[in-house]
């Protein structure tokens, strides 16, 4: 096999801490790098995704773009598609039983997954996997040695783990009003466990109310598994790094021991802090809605980007960009000093984000320069001219109305090369503007649509209206263009 030939490890090194939460232990990365540049011979560093939602958003990339860094270097990049383990669910910070995803979700969310990550990651150079190769084939015998290697009291450590443990006793037994029953929570417990099967009752003292306990929710034996199950994607792929959220910690640890168990040296676990979402409070995730989805279009991208809190860049450009530290430290003091405004920071910012999963050159046709420029300059010259210079964006979604006997035909923009058309019920020839937004479906309802009006948000070949009386003249041929609310911009033609 050929040599190859790293750059020095203390180079190395700098480079990938770069945002790293953790590195355990980091004399064990400094190592791994030495052997791997005295032999040329690349490190075997991997991460695993379940596939349990179809799309990724950012805060699932600075894990990926770790990899990438590992892979820039000239390591071999391993992406595990956790198709096996994603039907166990990682108990990772959940309160209760995660429910159980098909082998048909599975398959459709894997499929998406690798669509996007090569958005970061080099297909060419990107090693994939799926545990279900090996965990699939597990007979009952290889899974019972496999937990006699691991004892329960170290699983039962687990943060998550105790507090579900200690959750279920605590919600039935703890009223504000009754915190005098803290001491007797241990008897309460033990005197339970003695009989068995049996629902204990108390008088709670304050109110003189009989409480009667059940018995709470706990964990299932599946979840215990699920970390030494995944343990064995580390052995069988003899990985040399794992790279993990600061929350699998746990799980990365677990993986290091089973690997020594088989008689391997033993991966070095690295962490990456979580990233926090557009709210600036909690992690970027979809469920709060304070995410930035990374096929979501151009515009979309950078705008989130851009209401993010300033505070906060500096996070995004240390976690989801390539910039060295020592660049992003230059551009940090160029702020406080005020050579570099704020805004333009994020804008930068928000420019590399688009391109790095919009890449490709596109026409500059704002100006005589004939050379290419990237999507994000054009993105963020569009965002400025709306939101700064107050225009109508240069393209915008156009509806074509035609009147036709009892109603209106509406001709939608083509999606998928299939143009979309709808006769509405309208029998006037002038009809509300709220009214018509409504029936088009821009907005949820007439009501939202007039409020939007006399909030000020409606506006008509740039002139603000107000009044949410307003008619358009169905019979008259027209093209209005039509501001909604802050960012939707229709052209409205009437044939």
């Amino acid at each position: 096999m050929t040599q190859l030939k790293f750059k020095p490890v203390e180079e190395q090194i700098a480079y990938l801490k770069k945002g790293v939460a953790e590195i355990i232990p980091e004399a064990g990365l400094t190592a791994k790098l030495e052997k791997s540049r005295s032999t040329g011979k690349p490190l075997r560093v991997y991460l695993g995704v379940d596939p349990t939602a179809p799309d990724l958003h950012l805060g699932h990339t600075v894990v990926l773009r770790k990899l990438k860094h590992f892979q820039d270097l000239g390591h071999t990049a391993i992406f595990l598609i956790g198709d096996f383990s994603a039907m166990i669910g990682d108990p990772t910070g959940v309160s209760e039983t995660r429910p159980p995803l098909t082998r048909e979700q599975v398959d459709a969310n894997a499929k998406t997954y690798l669509e996007q990550v090569y958005k970061i990651l080099d297909r060419e150079k990107t090693e994939v996997r799926y545990n279900s190769q090996w965990l699939a084939k597990m007979s009952a015998e290889n899974v019972v040695r496999l937990c006699a290697k691991y004892p329960l009291a170290r699983m039962l450590e687990r943060e998550d783990f105790r507090e579900r443990l200690a959750a279920g006793w605590k919600e039935q037994l703890l009223r504000p009003s009754e915190e005098t029953l803290r001491s007797r929570l241990l008897n309460l417990v033990n005197w339970f466990r003695s009989r068995r099967g049996n629902e204990p009752t108390i008088r709670l003292p304050s109110s003189g109310k009989t409480l009667q306990v059940k018995r709470p929710s706990s964990i299932s034996i599946h979840e215990l598994l699920y970390p030494l199950l995944t343990a064995c994607d580390a052995v069988e792929l003899k990985s040399d790094i794992e790279i993990g959220a600061t929350e699998q910690k746990f799980n990365l640890l677990v993986h290091r021991d089973i690997q020594r168990e088989y008689g391997l040296s033993g991966e070095v676990a690295l962490t990456m802090p979580i990233l926090v979402g557009l709210d600036g409070q909690r992690k970027m995730s979809k469920s709060l809605g304070n995410y930035i989805g990374i096929t979501e279009a151009p515009s979309e991208i950078f705008g989130k980007i851009m209401s993010i809190p300033d505070q906060l860049m500096w996070s995004y450009y240390e976690l989801v960009t390539d910039l060295s530290q020592e660049e992003i430290t230059a551009l940090k003091k160029k702020v406080e000093t005020g050579t570099l405004h704020p805004k333009q920071a994020k804008e930068d910012l928000a420019k590399r984000i688009v391109d790095d999963f919009y890449s490709a050159p596109v026409a500059d046709t704002n100006s005589s320069n004939a050379g290419p420029v990237t999507i994000g300059t054009n993105t963020a010259a569009e965002f400025n001219r709306i939101f700064r210079d107050r225009q109508a964006p240069e393209e915008m979604k156009e509806i074509r109305l035609q009147r036709v006997p009892g109603g209106l035909f509406v001709i939608f923009p083509k999606v998928r090369d299939i143009e979309e058309r709808m006769t509405l019920s309208v029998p006037s020839s002038l009809e509300k503007w709220s009214k018509l937004l409504a029936l088009i479906q821009e907005v949820p309802s007439t009501s939202d649509a007039e409020r939007v009006i006399k909030q000020g948000g409606f506006e008509i070949n740039g002139t603000a209206v107000k009044d949410p009386t307003c008619k358009i003249d169905l019979d008259k041929p027209a093209s209005y263009e039509v501001r909604v609310g802050k960012k939707k911009f229709l052209r409205i033609v009437v044939e």
